[in-house]
């Protein structure tokens, strides 16, 4: 065993029994490096990522290998996952030097934590024109030894080249609704009229997208906006891109129909997934959006729910395919004949229903399932029975392995989710999931300073502070919970990170926000980006929150925050529209003001509250944020002063400084916030 063995990321424990002497990223390896004058591999990869361990399997398990690299190199291997600032800060460096980036990432550095050489996988010999991970080793160790003066120049001026990189100048305020308008042409010329989606292979989910072109139907009536959210999200729904079976969705699909998957599954795409079909359902009350968004945060709640109450990370792509080899999506195909096996006679309609071929639509004659036909040609009952047995046959596959360290911005993410999905359904057991979740937030992951940490696993929390992104998701849950509860300390808690958020994070002379802390370890450059990647960037998860907070407590700071954090929107939107869609969608919310609703009744259990409550959570407007309890509460700022009318519950909507008069009719609720 090395030295990974007393850490709790479940990365580094995979690593842990490698013939590598790996450390983990600390002062002391670094220290390490300076002792010795060897170079520093820097290795970064997550649980989930299938070339992660592939390049694990072929080079860092291997003995001679090993033995190469103890000998000439400090190894640090770090989980992306836990460490979002070190990923983000030298995969800048990667793209900026090779163009492109990814995981496994491979980077070299001097004992001063400089870059110099970069990679991503690297094969155990040379193929399709890449060197071998050993030729690579030879390469920098004899170069380290041998140019060490134009090795430390190459890496000093890579320090000072990133150094020089800004971000994009933000404009001074926030962006209005020409910019949003630009947003949603560009969105339309890359848009895929065919398949979904934007773009070409691979395509990911566009979540975030989808929520501002929700949004901006929401707002402006414009029926494009809302066409391209309810095909692409049908067009996901019936690929292989879902789980047919399980509820769920993967990473994202190798081909532009969304039929084959890169087959892990990660908490944030689901939990972001199940409310953007939660508030597809909303616009449009589509059966298939209700459907998917049910089974999504079922799949969240059966798969994913660690014993602490809180969400696992992902779920691996690999497992077992029942001859000890770890292939890649084993639990998830079929051939005929394995339909065969588990349904007889029923095995004709299951392969005609989900698309099962001789040829497969996977690898060696295997097929994804799909929904190629439109539903309703069957007998409902018989496709539902077909679909139990083959789940339940699947469940007694060997399954993925399960990453279960806890990551704080995901479980924001999911507390969101699932509050909504539970209040718009019906379902009371996802809105105690939500809570579960919440709890274990602050009881775990917030200190008694309101600080986050990034991590814990098995209700112990990891060492890593948390960045940006988790204040902002976990806030934006937060706030989510007490608009579906009722209960106004989540808003306290809310309150509590955001004040982190403009103390610790924001720049106080243009209102940018960074990915890391004012008083976090330092790093060669403290990485800031407002773009999306496959959850909401820090920066505009942050302004949504410091908005929806703005909004329930009137304060004037908070609101001020969000418009300059969203300047950045202003400038980025209208060019690359694609990879800053929460930002569009926070912009949406503050067009729209966001909408203040505070219903008051005399008590919880009373059917005319509940009945106006709900009409408000399932209210379109964006961002619209909902308070409800007692006139003598106290809960939440929205509440005070507000009264029964006529003995009667009431429901109040104000929106830029100016309140409506109240109503205790759901309807003229309902019309008031349409």
């Amino acid at each position: 065993m090395n030295r990974l063995a007393h850490e709790t990321s479940p990365y580094l424990l995979q690593h842990a029994d490698n013939p590598v002497d790996w450390w983990p990223w600390s002062a002391e390896a670094f220290a390490e490096a300076r002792r010795t004058n060897r170079p520093v591999l820097l290795s970064v990869g997550y649980s989930s990522c299938h070339w992660c361990h592939v390049m694990a399997h072929e080079s860092f398990e291997d003995q001679a290998t090993a033995d190469y690299l103890n000998e000439h190199f400090v190894s640090v291997k770090v989980d992306r996952e836990e460490r979002p600032d070190v990923d983000a800060v030298y995969m800048e460096a990667v793209q900026a030097a090779t163009g492109h980036g990814g995981w496994p990432m491979t980077v070299f550095l001097t004992p001063d934590a400089e870059p110099f050489y970069f990679g991503t996988y690297y094969p155990p010999a040379p193929r399709h024109g890449m060197p071998s991970f050993r030729q690579v080793l030879e390469g920098v160790q004899q170069a380290w030894t041998t140019r060490h003066d134009e090795v430390a120049e190459v890496a000093g001026k890579i320090v000072r080249d990133l150094a020089q990189r800004e971000i994009v100048r933000q404009a001074a305020e926030a962006p209005g609704e020409q910019e949003l308008a630009q947003a949603l042409l560009g969105l339309t010329r890359e848009y895929d009229p065919q398949r979904g989606g934007f773009g070409g292979a691979p395509k990911f989910p566009p979540s975030m997208v989808l929520e501002f072109l929700l949004r901006h139907h929401a707002r402006t009536g414009a029926e494009g906006a809302l066409q391209m959210a309810v095909d692409t999200c049908e067009r996901m729904a019936r690929g292989g891109i879902y789980d047919q079976l399980g509820g769920g969705f993967a990473r994202y699909s190798v081909d532009r129909d969304w039929t084959v998957p890169h087959f892990e599954k990660m908490l944030y795409d689901n939990a972001l997934l199940c409310r953007v079909y939660a508030h597809l359902w909303r616009a449009t009350g589509s059966d298939l959006a209700r459907r998917v968004a049910l089974e999504t945060a079922d799949f969240l709640v059966r798969e994913l729910r660690t014993p602490e109450g809180g969400f696992a990370s992902a779920l691996d792509a690999d497992s077992d395919d029942g001859t000890g080899r770890h292939v890649e999506g084993a639990y998830y195909v079929w051939t005929p004949a394995q339909l065969r096996d588990v349904l007889g006679d029923d095995a004709g309609l299951a392969a005609q229903y989900f698309g099962v071929t001789e040829e497969g639509t996977f690898e060696h004659g295997q097929s994804v399932l799909q929904l190629p036909q439109a539903e309703g040609v069957h007998d409902a009952e018989r496709i539902a029975s077909v679909r139990r047995r083959l789940f339940d046959a699947r469940a007694r596959r060997p399954a993925p392995g399960r990453d279960d360290k806890v990551v704080a911005a995901w479980n924001g993410l999911a507390v969101a989710a699932l509050a909504e999905t539970g209040a718009y359904f019906g379902r009371p057991d996802l809105v105690e999931a939500a809570l579960g979740a919440a709890d274990l937030l602050v009881r775990v992951h917030l200190d008694e300073h309101a600080r986050l940490a990034r991590t814990s696993k098995d209700g112990r929390v990891g060492p890593n502070a948390g960045v940006l992104e988790d204040y902002g998701d976990v806030a934006e849950g937060f706030l989510a919970l007490a608009s579906v509860t009722g209960e106004g300390v989540w808003l306290d808690f809310a309150g509590l990170l955001l004040d982190q958020v403009l103390t610790r994070f924001a720049d106080p002379e243009t209102g940018a926000l960074y990915d890391t802390a004012s008083d976090a370890e330092r790093l060669i450059r403290r990485p800031q980006d407002p773009t999306d990647n496959a959850a909401p960037s820090g920066w505009t998860a942050a302004a949504g929150a410091l908005l929806g907070y703005a909004a329930h407590t009137g304060s004037e700071a908070h609101r001020v925050a969000a418009e300059r954090a969203l300047g950045v929107v202003k400038t980025l939107g209208p060019r690359v529209p694609r990879f800053i869609g929460w930002g569009l969608a926070v912009a949406e919310a503050l067009l729209d003001g966001p909408r203040e609703v505070a219903v008051v009744g005399p008590g919880p259990d009373d059917e005319r509250t509940a009945a106006l409550h709900r009409t408000a959570l399932l209210a379109a407007a964006p961002g619209a944020v909902v308070a409800c309890g007692t006139p003598e509460g106290g809960e939440f700022p929205l509440l005070a002063g507000r009264t029964l009318i006529d003995g009667a519950p009431a429901a109040y909507v104000c929106r830029g400084f100016v309140c409506d008069l109240p109503v205790t009719d759901p309807e003229a609720l309902r019309a008031r916030l349409a």
